[in-house]
């Protein structure tokens, strides 16, 4: 779930902020919690407005509590992240280098971090109406139900558009992209890597 200042540096328009929202028709940030329309701000969404403070620090406070008591290659800053629509939770802290990423994400793949704090979470909040959904190579996403890839398609609804497409490296049941992967309202594809969503690109409407 990329917030917008993530999206910006991901499509280098990092030097004018508002370069991506006037580029494209429509700009999903945090699944479409945040959304804007040529450049216009349409729809905002908040947890902390949804949820309430009180479950919100209960949440942040459980999570603290677990990753203090996780042993990893090695931990940094920024364990929790707050944002718009979800608060992100990160186990080797946002703070880690690329090679730090890297060696969290070999380290996870082996031992299951991720997975098994998603367990705990499930168990801690069942009833809440939570979801916990892996992310990316580091994090963990925890937002309400409903309010995943898929919200985003509630602002298209109107447009009638043919086909939308829509392209995830983490597609299985768990990952942060499978509910709009399976959704009936789109085509989804899966992919590793950005060379290979080009690759898939270029197959799908260039050859």
């Amino acid at each position: 779930m990329l917030f917008l200042r993530k999206i910006e540096e991901l499509l280098s328009f990092t030097r004018i902020k508002t370069a991506v929202i006037k580029k494209y028709e429509y700009v999903f940030a945090e699944n479409g919690l945040v959304a804007y329309k040529n450049g216009e701000l349409i729809a905002k969404e908040s947890i902390a407005s949804y949820l309430g403070e009180e479950k919100v620090q209960k949440l942040i406070n459980f999570c603290l509590g677990y990753m203090s008591k996780l042993i990893l290659p090695v931990k940094r800053g920024n364990f929790i992240e707050f944002r718009n629509g979800l608060i992100n939770i990160c186990p080797v802290g946002r703070s880690c280098s690329q090679s730090e990423r890297e060696q969290f994400a070999e380290y996870d793949k082996k031992h299951k971090v991720r997975e098994e704090f998603v367990d705990a979470l499930y168990k801690e909040f069942n009833g809440m109406e939570l979801v916990f959904s892996i992310g990316g190579q580091i994090s963990i996403d925890a937002f309400p139900r409903g309010w995943d890839k898929t919200y985003c398609l509630r602002h298209l609804a109107k447009e009638k558009y043919e086909e939308i497409h829509f392209f995830g490296d983490k597609t299985d049941k768990g990952g942060n992209d499978f509910e709009i992967y399976n959704d009936s309202r789109t085509y989804g594809h899966s992919v590793k890597n950005p060379d290979d969503t080009k690759e898939k690109l270029k197959q799908l409407f260039f050859s």
